[in-house]
């Protein structure tokens, strides 16, 4: 079974992304502690990419800071060492696919495994074009978390019929960031995700609100929060603890009631 699984077991998960190596990645090592204690039950971590097609403005401002600071793949992996000291809770790695082709794909999963990395995943590598990484990643144990976008009922399906770990439902179309209103018909799309594998599904893009997160929660087994945690990191820089584990407590109270 699953290593994240354990993020979906005592109820709904809350799953916090954010960049690696913003400010620094001493300070991303903290955060993700200071998370954790607040209430997410698994971490994303993002490896910084110069090219990051599936990201709004927020997200893209953390990268440019991180690559300033030479965080590439190899720090990430440095950062997880480090994390794995302090906590077990489960940490998929979001990353674009040309890092983990050049350091490359064989080395990666083998390291993945080593160092506790459960999951990977890579928004422009489509379902299909999947399988020269999966044996892989199941060699490994390593999985590969497929995203779902709004599309044909017969995509979903194809996309999710062998998703391992949690599947991510992309709550808008275009790239991530805060929004005010999620006007996808979601209802409908994770019908057809339950009645296709019994994969937990999470949502995320735009959820920044305690409402929000309500709202999501109860259609789904986790919600995803990205652009609210880089956006105060990216203000705060080192001293965004306070107001990071407020934000995150407030988005799992909003989950509860």
């Amino acid at each position: 079974m699953s290593h994240i699984n354990e993020a979906f077991k005592n109820g709904k998960a809350l799953i916090a992304f954010l960049t690696t190596g913003v400010p620094s990645v001493e300070d991303t090592v903290r955060y993700v502690l200071d998370m954790e204690k607040a209430g997410a039950t698994l971490i994303e971590l993002g490896v910084p990419f110069s090219d990051s097609i599936a990201d709004g403005p927020v997200i893209m401002e953390a990268d440019v800071k991180a690559l300033a600071s030479h965080v590439h793949l190899p720090q990430v992996m440095e950062a997880v060492k480090e994390i794995r000291k302090h906590t077990s809770i489960p940490i998929v790695l979001l990353t674009y696919y040309n890092p983990v082709f050049r350091y490359p794909a064989d080395k990666f999963f083998r390291e993945a495994k080593n160092i506790g990395i459960d999951g990977v995943i890579i928004p422009d590598m489509p379902h299909e074009e999947q399988q020269e990484i999966r044996p892989l990643a199941d060699d490994n144990g390593v999985d590969i978390i497929q995203m779902v976008a709004p599309t044909s009922e017969a995509r979903i399906r194809a996309n999710v019929k062998d998703a391992t770990g949690f599947v991510y439902v992309v709550s808008s179309m275009g790239v991530t960031g805060m929004r005010g209103d999620i006007k996808t018909d979601l209802k409908d799309i994770i019908k057809v995700i339950k009645e296709t594998t019994d994969t937990p599904v999470a949502i995320g893009f735009g959820i920044h609100t305690p409402e929000q997160a309500h709202n999501m929660a109860a259609l789904a087994d986790g919600v995803i929060t990205g652009s609210g945690v880089v956006d105060i990191i990216n203000k705060e820089g080192s001293k965004a603890d306070e107001d990071l584990m407020a934000y995150i407590g407030g988005l799992k109270k909003g989950m509860e009631q």
